[in-house]
């Protein structure tokens, strides 16, 4: 056995850890009750020291440096190799009590920040999340110094390989000097057309899941090996050919939940999609977050809020959910869908002023990293931002600094990664419908096949093969960049 065929056994071990691992967190996520949170803490702190030092074995760094001299490595082998030593570089960074020690903190700010937020209580969850920042600090810094990067660019390097604050600036800096007028813009001529009506709930909870199940068979997500659950903040997630999606529900407002499964069910289908041979090495898994929000964002932003559509949809959003009435035509439900307001919260945010709610979290946890932000003091600067950023101020912490879960689970640098995917999704589906001009047309009749050939070629069957940056030039013929995002924005909601 040469050094490469070693590790591939090696890295089939780790695949098997690291899903067993996934199932477990699903369950923390999912059903597992307040009570069992110590020990599955324990547990999971056990798992992942011994993930770590699985991955940190200086036997695996002798043999990737041997493979990286073996002449007779294919292209997807060698990209295998540049994707383990790129792993490798990241696990020895850090060292395992380090680990550790943020996995005991990330469950406890985790769990403190479901009954915190229920209660608008940022008080209580204050001292977690001061202990989980030290430690985020800490494994940036060992990270930063092992990588030669800066701290924020190595926590971004771990999500989104090769992306700096330098590109994120760029983009960043266009979308914030054109959003503010275009939303301006927007609002106006919304309120110039014809009024949206309202549907009238309540809308029980049984009725979305029976909603979001069909849009997800009709979309082509496996139930034969996956499933739709509940939890207090929608993800993806599960293992090897076992996907597995959640959403919340809201009595009064079905939109929400339902756009948060197609979001969802996005995400699953790419991992779902990536290329069973190489399901277990590294240069298989999804290219970075970067790609995988743009996977999640095409469904949900680019292909479920066409005209085409919601048209073919509306008979069964209208059966399923038993409405009645004018609210409930195909061009009422395209003006609710495609409403552009000021709101609170993220993951309700339309399409158009999404990215600025990105902006601030993007902003506020580089300036938690520097430490020029005291934890005590993040309620007030997020609420100051917002105003400036979206022009709405929070009434409480609850729907303010409190509602997502990625800082209570200590994930830093991952934030840019959902406006970075908005912009590619915008990039890639123009790429798809110039390249073959049935995909939309094809969505009218709730048919996804010639958008997801497209996938397959492009992004998905080509895994970690290529860069981030080189996949997204190949699949579009040019670098990411706005121009393509803004273009789609005026044309939606301008028709211009």
């Amino acid at each position: 056995m040469n050094a490469y065929q070693e590790l591939e056994k090696l890295n089939e071990r780790a695949s098997a850890l690291g899903n067993a691992m996934g199932i477990l967190g699903w369950d923390e996520a999912t059903t597992m009750r307040e009570g069992s949170a110590a020990g599955r803490a324990q547990m999971m702190g056990h798992l992942s020291v011994l993930a770590h030092e699985f991955a940190t074995d200086p036997r695996r760094g002798d043999l990737i440096e041997e493979a990286e001299g073996m002449n007779e490595l294919g292209d997807w082998e060698r990209a295998n190799v540049r994707e383990m030593k790129h792993h490798y570089l990241h696990a020895t960074a850090v060292p395992a009590d380090l680990i550790e020690k943020m996995v005991h903190a990330r469950s406890d700010a985790g769990m403190t920040w479901r009954s915190a937020r229920g209660a608008n209580d940022f008080a209580a969850l204050a001292p977690k999340l001061e202990k989980l920042f030290d430690l985020t600090r800490e494994y940036a810094a060992a990270k930063a110094s092992a990588l030669g990067k800066q701290p924020y660019d190595a926590l971004l390097d771990t999500y989104d390989p090769g992306r700096t604050t330098q590109q994120v600036d760029a983009i960043f800096g266009d979308l914030e000097e054109f959003l503010p007028p275009l939303i301006d813009e927007v609002i106006a001529h919304q309120a110039a057309g014809p009024e949206i009506i309202e549907p009238t709930g309540p809308f029980p909870a049984e009725n979305q899941k029976a909603l979001g199940e069909a849009i997800m068979k009709l979309i082509g997500f496996p139930f034969e090996r996956g499933f739709l659950d509940v939890s207090h903040h929608p993800f993806s997630g599960g293992a090897d050919r076992d996907v597995r999606i959640t959403t919340r529900y809201e009595e009064n407002d079905f939109t929400a939940s339902l756009m948060a499964v197609v979001h969802e069910t996005g995400h699953a289908l790419y991992q779902d999609g990536l290329p069973l041979k190489w399901r277990q090495q590294p240069v298989g898994d999804h290219r970075g977050m970067t790609l995988h929000e743009s996977q999640s964002l095409l469904l949900e932003m680019q292909a479920a809020r066409t005209d085409e559509f919601i048209r073919h949809i509306s008979p069964l959003v209208k059966e399923t959910l038993k409405g009645e009435g004018p609210a409930w035509n195909a061009d009422n439900l395209i003006r609710l869908y495609r409403r552009v307001k000021r709101g609170l919260i993220r993951v309700y945010a339309d399409e158009v002023t999404y990215p600025l709610h990105v902006i601030l979290r993007y902003r506020l946890e580089k300036a938690i990293l520097n430490k020029d932000i005291p934890v005590k003091d993040l309620p007030g600067e997020w609420n100051k931002m917002m105003v400036n950023l979206v022009g709405i101020e929070p009434p409480d912490d609850k729907d303010g600094v409190m509602q997502d879960v990625h800082w209570p689970e200590g994930i830093f640098g991952y934030f840019p990664t959902y406006s970075l995917g908005a912009v590619t999704a915008a990039q890639l589906f123009k790429a798809a419908t110039d390249k073959d001009p049935s995909v939309v047309p094809s969505l009218g009749e709730g048919n996804f096949k010639p958008l997801f050939a497209w996938l397959d070629e492009n992004v998905r069957g080509r895994a970690c093969l290529l860069t981030p940056d080189e996949l997204i030039e190949q699949a579009t013929g040019k670098p990411l960049g706005t121009d393509d995002f803004k273009a789609h924005l005026k044309r939606r909601y301008l028709g211009t």
